[in-house]
């Protein structure tokens, strides 16, 4: 059967089109890979980049630099990131909030899900309650017990929109008034916690763990369905008698939207050896980091059940802007 002109055409166009996608994830990376954080460093989702950027140095050409953007709860950062060349250079950490923050702001720059490529999801966050042991409470309890003598006047520590509810969700639940007090991120807020300067806070596991050694601090509770391997110790809120709030958070990469998914897949292959690692796992578990690598598409699927769920808590009036 005789091919046509038009066939001819159409079969080199598309050969052309494989080769134009396959070429990017070929030749890169050329030069180094920005990962920005958008949030300040010594925080969970910075300790976590850093980690990641040292096990994927033997495994690329290029080194992978840090480079933290804080500012307006992530914003500043990723609006950099989303308006940054696709071409697998620029890169995103960022927290779950990222969504969430869509629903708890009164506006933002960018899309937080048409603007961004998803490329992994790495880790999954329990967020937990922490004080310090010179506060004069040992539990929930008493903490609890404190801030109804004492209204207004125990401070509930947040970094972002996710810590930021959880707070205020336990205050509404608990009938309290705790004032939310808003940190740039988990470094600065447990550099507080340590000190006695704030007497509790809502963050993740990875901005706790490293003040363990200290002896100045406890972990009151955990907000997510069951206990933390990481302080085992420590009830979840429905064990504690606050029952209805079961919320973690995560860490995931994303790139600018037009990012080539032919990068995307490679930096997925390349962060599978890097997360089976007996190695890295064992850091990660050092540093109060829970490994939950998925592809891009899990991802895109998460992000966008996440974006209903706090559409619908917005709706209901449960959702509020922090401050």
């Amino acid at each position: 059967m005789p091919i046509g002109r038009r066939s001819l055409l159409s079969a080199g166009a598309a050969v052309l089109a494989t080769a134009a996608r396959a070429q990017p994830a070929a030749a890169w990376p050329t030069r180094p890979v920005r990962l920005v954080v958008p949030y300040a460093a010594g925080g969970g989702t910075d300790i976590l980049a850093r980690a990641l950027a040292e096990a994927l140095r033997p495994s690329l050409p290029q080194p992978v630099v840090v480079e933290n953007r804080a500012g307006a709860a992530g914003v500043v950062g990723s609006e950099a990131v989303a308006r940054a060349e696709p071409d697998g250079h620029t890169l995103l950490a960022v927290v779950s909030t990222h969504v969430m923050n869509r629903h708890s702001m009164a506006q933002l720059p960018f899309d937080p899900i048409r603007d961004f490529a998803p490329v992994a999801m790495l880790t999954r966050n329990s967020m937990v309650l922490a004080a310090g042991t010179a506060q004069p409470f040992a539990d929930l309890q008493g903490m609890l017990e404190r801030a109804r003598r004492e209204p207004g006047r125990v401070g509930t520590g947040s970094t972002e929109a996710l810590s930021a509810f959880l707070g205020q969700e336990l205050a509404r639940r608990a009938g309290l008034d705790t004032p939310d007090v808003q940190y740039r991120s988990g470094g600065p807020l447990m550099n507080d916690i340590v000190a006695g300067h704030l007497p509790v806070g809502w963050t993740s596991t990875a901005s706790v763990t490293p003040h363990v050694p200290t002896g100045r601090i406890r972990v009151l509770a955990t907000a997510g369905a069951s206990r933390t391997p990481f302080f085992p110790e420590a009830p979840t809120l429905a064990e504690a008698g606050i029952p209805g709030i079961a919320l973690s958070g995560w860490v995931a990469l994303l790139g600018p939207a037009a990012l080539p998914s032919a990068i995307a897949e490679r930096l997925h292959a390349l962060l599978r050896p890097a997360f089976a690692d007996a190695n890295f796992r064992a850091r990660l578990t050092t540093l109060g980091i829970e490994p939950d690598l998925r592809p891009a598409d899990a991802l895109r699927e998460e992000m966008r059940r996440e974006d209903a769920f706090w559409a619908a808590a917005a709706r209901a009036g449960t959702l509020k802007p922090p401050g």
